[in-house]
């Protein structure tokens, strides 16, 4: 696989999204574009009972935001809109009115844990290690640190994005709260994904609804609050600091 792509199949009220990238399927705007899109037609498709969101490839999960289009941003409204990005994404899943069940088959980074975050039920591999990286390169998990703070609690939130160059296990992930179960093979862990959404499809859609409303309470203002961190992000962007850093990434 050298393209990438984003695929959406509805299969016995299971809508799998899948995503894709070369670069170790980290997320360009278009592809984030494409990704809100496809949860909001999940989620108001009345076939669709629960949603299975996952990557393509074997080796990561997400590697968060696309260093080239990172590179290329040179003024605060283009970052702006590049990190409004994630908070889409974010916001999407979280008004989703469907279950949204993480299929984490490999690393996850960045802003790949935040989506990982953003789902209601999440499933890895033992090879789904993750790391906030954003302050390495000058910026911050800004906008993902409400999703991955709603998840791992402020203290292992601060934990992974203070200590910015470690990949934490997943077990430790499983252990605060971010993987509900973690399985020793991919094919153990499809196999798992697969046969819990098709529990969730014997199950009460209205319940379900009713059920992730409960759970998000408290997130209402997130449309604001993703926002303005956006535009913290894309001003750091722009800093010495992270220009100089991503030349040496690059």
């Amino acid at each position: 696989m050298t393209k990438p792509y984003l695929t959406s199949n509805i299969e016995k009220g299971i809508a799998t999204i899948e995503f894709f990238h070369p670069a170790h399927n980290s997320l360009p705007g278009d592809l984030l574009s494409k990704l809100v899109v496809a949860i909001n037609e999940a989620g108001e498709n009345s076939e669709v009972k629960v949603v299975i969101l996952k990557s393509g490839g074997e080796r990561t999960f997400c590697a968060g935001a696309s260093f080239k289009e990172l590179m290329s941003i040179k003024d605060a409204e283009t970052g702006r809109i590049f990190f409004s990005g994630f908070a889409n994404v974010i916001n999407a899943m979280r008004k989703c009115p469907k279950f949204i069940i993480g299929r984490i088959q490999g690393k996850t980074v960045g802003g790949g844990v935040g989506v990982a975050s953003a789902t209601d039920y999440c499933m890895a591999s033992k090879f789904a290690s993750i790391k906030l990286s954003e302050l390495n390169i000058g910026i911050g998990p800004f906008v993902v640190g409400p999703a991955v703070e709603r998840k791992l609690g402020l203290t292992g939130m601060s934990q992974i994005a203070i200590d910015a160059n470690t990949f934490y296990d997943a077990e430790w992930a499983r252990q605060k709260g971010l993987y509900a179960q973690v399985y020793d093979s991919t094919e153990k862990l499809d196999e798992a994904v697969q046969a819990f959404a098709e529990n969730l499809c014997t199950y009460n859609p209205e319940a379900m609804k009713e059920m992730k409303k409960v759970m998000w309470s408290g997130t209402e203002d997130w449309d604001t609050l993703l926002a303005e961190r956006a535009i913290i992000s894309g001003r750091l962007v722009l800093s010495d600091f992270t220009k100089e850093t991503l030349k040496r990434f690059k």
